[in-house]
């Protein structure tokens, strides 16, 4: 062991001549760890709702999104549906429309997005369980039904159970179509309702879900199509099979994966946690006064103890080292206590679950507040504990020192 970090050791934990000392030492110790232990909880409980909130995406979103580079729609009578169904781990390719459209029930109306898809769409098994009301009719009756999300339902005031509940739709018409005749101006059409489905908040107050052929017909896209979606196995490598569809697709076609399908609300969510750790960051420099409070008074304790040093032969870089030692053992201790603490309370909640959402009445999509921790979270606190501490150290015993 080095002799300045043997000797700042033993300062740590040597009983000092005045108790104030050690006192502003432990305290500077427990501000540090609470500091990390904050970093750690919050940071996790950032990363817990984050997978609430990409798995509710997913529930709806395809695991890859084919759409146009020029123009709106494709023609699916060209499209290479065979190629890209032969490729390994590929499950389903079903052409989709999506448009903006405003909905009315009686005297209700709400303005969203209608998507027309195949029936085959509902085989996936995740929005199959996404499909939260059966209603009074069946559904393989020769009859063209919507699904709206529950939001949309709530906001048009539909009660899927009921036999007679129905949903107006009115798309703008394509071409040169009148704005003075309402007639003219739009395609409309009913369908009626006998189901809800329910994902996450955006998508469920905005969306509609409709027969493809009904869609097709209703706004003259025979032969096109919005985009096409893929849906995967679980185990597959979704990078690779990306990759073929690229090569098969060619460069007029852009290929998303889910993180690109919603690009926005994860760079929103990125920025609210980098937000989130810069704010907990400013806490642990306010942290770290203690730390220099405590180094101070150590510098000037120890005064006697460092001329005897000079005597011996030490120069003022050993002594420096010393105390610079000393500030940054001072904030690496109370940062891993801190962590450890602040793991073992996240691992709790995670798997045991001890602070509940609202009141516990069950009107949130998760009981409990979700966690998940994360390594590279773990480093990034360590690292910044260390990094500050270090910081607060050097400039302490810079500036004290030059009185000796």
């Amino acid at each position: 062991m080095k002799l300045p970090l043997f000797i700042a050791q033993r300062y740590l934990l040597a009983k000092k001549s005045h108790n104030l000392i050690n006192i502003v030492t432990w305290i500077s110790i427990v501000s540090v760890g609470v500091a990390a232990f904050a970093m750690i909880f919050v940071l996790s409980v950032f990363n817990g709702f984050n997978v609430v909130i990409s798995d509710s995406i997913h529930k709806m979103s395809p695991d890859l999104q084919i759409t146009a580079i020029n123009g709106k729609t494709l023609n699916i009578n060209d499209f290479p549906f065979e190629k890209i169904k032969e490729i390994k781990d590929v499950e389903l390719v079903l052409p989709t429309i999506t448009e903006d459209a405003l909905f009315r029930n009686h005297d209700k109306q709400q303005i969203g997005q209608i998507k027309g898809v195949p029936q085959e769409f509902y085989t996936v098994e995740r929005i199959d369980k996404s499909i939260v009301n059966e209603g009074a009719f069946d559904t393989d009756a020769d009859i063209d039904f919507a699904i709206p999300g529950t939001g949309m339902a709530y906001f048009l005031g539909i009660n899927p159970n009921s036999p007679f509940s129905m949903i107006q739709v009115y798309l703008p018409r394509r071409g040169n179509a009148s704005s003075f005749s309402l007639e003219n101006s739009f395609n409309t059409g009913q369908l009626l309702v006998n189901k809800v489905f329910s994902t996450n908040q955006e998508i469920d107050e905005t969306t509609i879900l409709a027969p493809y052929e009904w869609l097709q017909e209703l706004i003259g896209y025979e032969g096109l199509a919005s985009d096409v979606e893929i849906f995967v196995k679980q185990s597959s490598n979704l990078n690779k099979i990306k990759k073929e569809i690229k090569n098969i697709v060619g460069s007029d076609f852009n290929v998303f994966d889910q993180y690109e399908q919603q690009s926005t609300l994860y760079k929103m969510m990125k920025s609210e946690k980098l937000a989130v750790y810069l704010i907990l960051v400013f806490i642990l420099v306010m942290a770290t006064f203690n730390v220099i409070g405590s180094l101070s008074m150590l510098i000037i304790e120890k005064k006697k103890d460092t001329n005897t040093l000079r005597s011996m032969g030490a120069d003022n870089s050993l002594i420096r080292s010393i105390f610079l030692n000393e500030g940054t053992i001072i904030s690496v201790v109370g940062g891993i206590l801190g962590l450890i603490i602040g793991i073992i309370a996240v691992l709790l909640q995670q798997y045991v679950g001890f602070i509940r959402l609202g009141d516990g009445t069950g009107s949130y999509i998760v009981e409990y507040y979700p966690v998940a921790l994360q390594l590279q979270d773990v480093l990034i606190v360590l690292a910044t504990i260390t990094v500050i501490g270090g910081i607060a150290a050097f400039t302490t015993v810079r500036v004290s020192m030059k009185q000796y």
